[in-house]
């Protein structure tokens, strides 16, 4: 748990009373149905162990994602798969981007990492360009984080820039690292997954956290076909690190195919309401094709937004952003309606104030 520490992300609804929770990116439709019952059955095994080996759920994520299951580690949610990622390259320089997710960063650097970062811009709408080349070959990192789609941006990194990113790091022994987990949200197709098998430095990582509404499970796993560099990361976790409900919580979460593309469908729809509604106030949104959105708006409009109970992500603690900066989720109709007329309240009561 943090201890004396601020919190640096979204999703935090406990100090105070939130009626709408706009500040974290998980599934506008919730948990499945399915992957509840799972939980609830699960529940009479409690007094086991978990399998230290989560068998069953590598066996369900190889069939998945038609990967070898030797290629799979399962973690306590994504965010131990980062720090055992980061522990076990033991890297002295990295690359990152800014704005992006900030675990990166903070893994590396207590590890005593160099982070350099390829600043992203407005003026491109955050899009990543191939001036990031150049930067690779200047900095000579040992690692380089990315995040597809990104967070908070919700870009994506054009596929053919990102090919050439994965033929730069192989030439030049550079551990390729991408955060995947906001994919399955996504508008593309702009897995590495395919490549894994010829690009052993490439690593994924994925998680049930956003898709499936399981963030209070943790529960994520990695791919990547260099076995050595799995071992290395599984010593530096411990065992039953996952539990019972959430293995089996995972296994159910896979065959929820039918959700996921009725969350998709619901995500397109309710982004570009938001998008227009946010644009016709007068804000600048950042195009996203994922679950999110990326907007500039005056300073302190989330501590007001608040004092309505309804909670958005502040992102002036990224690197890359200022003050003014924030991001939503995409949820469901009633709840984006609350939402903007939350933002409208605020709007008036600045422009009369």
């Amino acid at each position: 748990m943090l201890y004396q520490t601020n919190n640096p992300h979204g999703g935090d609804v406990y100090g105070e009373e939130i009626l709408l929770d706009c500040s974290a990116n998980t599934n506008p439709l919730g948990t499945p149905p399915g992957v509840l019952a799972a939980v609830e059955e699960s529940l009479n095994q409690l007094h086991r162990y978990p399998d230290p080996y989560c068998r069953r759920l590598v066996s369900a994520i190889a069939a998945f994602e038609q990967v070898p299951e030797n290629w799979i580690l399962c973690g306590n949610g994504a965010a131990e798969l980062i720090y055992s990622y980061c522990a076990a390259i033991g890297a002295k320089r990295a690359v990152e981007l800014a704005p992006t997710f900030s675990e990166y960063a903070i893994a590396l650097e207590r590890l005593g990492c160099h982070v350099s970062r390829y600043f992203l811009s407005r003026d491109r709408e955050f899009v990543l360009d191939e001036g990031f080349l150049t930067f690779l070959e200047q900095e000579k990192p040992e690692a380089v984080f990315l995040c597809n789609p990104n967070n908070p941006t919700g870009q994506t990194i054009p596929l053919d820039l990102l090919g050439e990113i994965v033929k730069l790091c192989g030439k030049r022994s550079i551990r390729l690292f991408v955060d995947e987990c906001f994919a399955d949200l996504s508008d593309g197709k702009e897995s590495l997954k395919a490549q894994l098998a010829e690009n052993p430095h490439v690593f994924l990582l994925k998680a049930f956290t956003k898709s499936y509404g399981m963030a209070g499970l943790r529960l994520g796993y990695c791919l990547t076909a260099d076995e050595t560099l799995l071992a290395r990361m599984a010593k530096s976790v411990p065992p039953w690190n996952v539990s019972t409900p959430a293995q089996v919580a995972g296994e159910a979460a896979l065959k929820e195919t039918a959700f996921l593309e009725q969350t998709r469908a619901l995500i397109q729809k309710e982004r570009a309401w938001l998008r227009a509604q946010l644009e016709a106030l007068g804000l600048w949104v950042c195009p996203s094709k994922v679950n999110y959105l990326l907007f500039q708006g005056p300073e302190g409009l989330d501590t007001a937004l608040r004092r309505q109970k309804i909670a958005i992500r502040n992102c002036d603690n990224y690197h890359g952003l200022a003050p003014g900066w924030y991001r939503i989720a995409v949820r469901r109709r009633e709840e984006n309606e609350a939402l903007m007329g939350g933002i409208r309240r605020v709007l008036e009561e600045y422009s009369h104030g």
